[in-house]
Formats: C-alpha cells, sequence, structure tokens
C-alpha cells in the first residue's frame, strides 16, 4: 500500500526510543516516551511547502502532533509540514 499525504501534509515514521537508559535500566513500555523524532516517508504537494523537507530527512516535531495510523503492521504520523519543528542533521 502506498500513502500519498494531501496538500502540505508529511508522512513520517517515527524512530524506535532507547529501552535501556544510560545506566543500563532497561525501560519497560509503559514508561517509554512517546517519539519525538522520525524519518519522512512522503510529503504532499511539494510545490505549496515552505520548508523544503524531502523524503529521508529526520525531524523533530511536536509530543503530541499529527494522526498516528498503522498500515501493514508499520506506525506512522500523518502531520502538517507546520508541525515539523526541525529538520536533524548529522555531520
Amino acid at each position: 500500500m502506498v500513502i500519498e499525504p494531501l496538500g502540505t501534509r508529511v508522512l513520517i515514521r517515527p524512530l524506535e526510543q532507547e529501552t535501556t537508559t544510560k545506566s543500563g535500566l532497561i525501560l519497560p513500555e509503559t514508561a517509554k516516551e512517546k517519539p519525538q523524532q522520525g524519518r519522512i516517508e512522503a510529503i504532499g504537494n511539494s510545490e505549496e511547502m515552505l520548508t523544503g523537507l524531502q523524503v529521508g530527512d529526520v525531524t523533530l516535531f511536536a509530543k503530541y502532533s499529527g494522526n498516528e495510523i498503522e498500515v501493514d503492521g508499520v506506525k506512522y504520523i500523518i502531520m502538517e509540514e507546520g508541525d515539523v519543528l526541525a529538520r536533524i542533521k548529522t555531520e
């Protein structure tokens, strides 16, 4: 199945959170926080978008933004382009 966001929306696949703390404690599912980083899997109409986000960008977004969906067992978030707070670049 292919999901194409409409307008200026982006489809983000949340990145997995660490399951252990720096001190080695294993976190149960109930103690994990909602992910705030993800990789863009698809974008809407690129001509309407203002930020220049592209497929493959790793982004930072607000904790409770967008709508969560699940397709073929994979969780995604669809959100407006403006809900993306930052692009994360690794050097």
